[in-house]
């Protein structure tokens, strides 16, 4: 029943946004629904958990959202210049007030995450990463250009998209985990992902509007499961089994703002969502064929990752 008021609170969410609804009061509708059919009390769910969760993520992320809108409209290097700006305060405010932290029992090498990729499930995990992440930035750096919008239009879609990410991180995810296993909802969410990104790529301007903002529930859900599967599918130290998996799949992350462009540009514009598409599958795939690599510890997982701190699965 969780899983049909999931699909349920999706379909309804599409359908009201192509009516010209609002995705602020949407998303929070659809999470109800979610929480009714999987016999969750309702209040309980929408004041400790919804609200909350959504609370701590428009105090953290909505000022960015704004500043960069209110930077961008004046000009487009101007976001640059205020995210090196701001990078620099974080550094100065962590030269100047975290602690000192100890030393770990055991000195790591630069060569200790690539050593951990030799695990199967680590490297296996960190491979499908890699054609997720291409996907994932194809969405994030190019769709904007597609949309074409004012930067705060464009701002405001992809607030909502955060929303709609924090919260199937958060609240979704973890429910399914617990009900289907880790493996059988990344590989859905990833078919399901590739879906959006198709119809994001041929249909009207709406269309690829609700696409945007749906595409955040499925990165949500693909975000949790790929941390949790990276930090616990091998017996390596969770900062060594996580640098070496970042290694791996950050290159396609860079690589797809790229090409993107580049491919639009050799074809036309519909073609690099047919790639971030495929790319999306052949994630899937990586999960389906090393399903035994990636069994250790999978199914059996908490989501413990994704309860604890919201920003940390969203970052990751």
């Amino acid at each position: 029943m969780g899983l049909l008021g999931i699909l349920l609170g999706l379909c309804l969410l599409v359908w009201l946004a192509f009516r010209g609804w609002s995705v602020l009061l949407l998303a929070p509708t659809a999470a109800l629904i979610a929480a009714a059919f999987a016999g969750e009390p309702l209040l309980a769910h929408w004041t400790q958990t919804f609200m909350s969760s959504v609370a701590r993520f428009i105090a953290q992320f909505f000022p960015l959202f704004l500043l960069g809108a209110l930077l961008g409209n004046q000009s487009w290097r101007y976001p640059f210049f205020g995210t090196a700006f701001l990078m620099a305060v974080g550094f100065l405010c962590i030269t100047a007030f975290l602690k000192e932290q100890p030393k770990p029992a055991r000195k790591t090498s630069l060569l200790d995450p690539l050593k951990a990729l030799g695990h199967g499930g680590l490297a296996s995990a960190a491979v499908s990463s890699f054609f997720y992440n291409y996907t994932f930035f194809t969405v994030l750096a190019f769709t904007p250009f597609v949309l074409n919008m004012t930067p705060y239009r464009s701002g405001a879609v992809f607030f909502a998209w955060g929303v709609l990410l924090a919260v199937f991180s958060v609240i979704v995810a973890p429910r399914m985990q617990a009900r289907f296993g880790s493996l059988k909802v990344l590989g859905g969410s990833l078919v399901l992902l590739a879906v959006d990104v198709l119809v994001l790529g041929y249909g009207d301007h709406t269309t690829a509007v609700v696409c945007t903002i749906l595409s955040g529930a499925f990165i949500g859900v693909n975000n949790t499961v790929y941390t949790e599967l990276a930090l616990g599918v091998s017996d390596a130290p969770r900062p060594v089994a996580s640098a070496g998996y970042n290694f791996v799949r950050w290159f396609a992350a860079a690589a797809a703002p790229y090409f993107a462009p580049k491919i639009e540009e050799w074809t036309d514009i519909h073609i690099p969502f047919v790639v971030a598409a495929v790319t999306a599958v052949l994630g899937a795939l990586v999960v389906l064929v090393r399903r035994n690599a990636l069994t250790h510890e999978a199914e059996e997982l908490e989501p413990q990752h994704a309860t604890e701190d919201g920003v940390t699965v969203f970052a990751n």
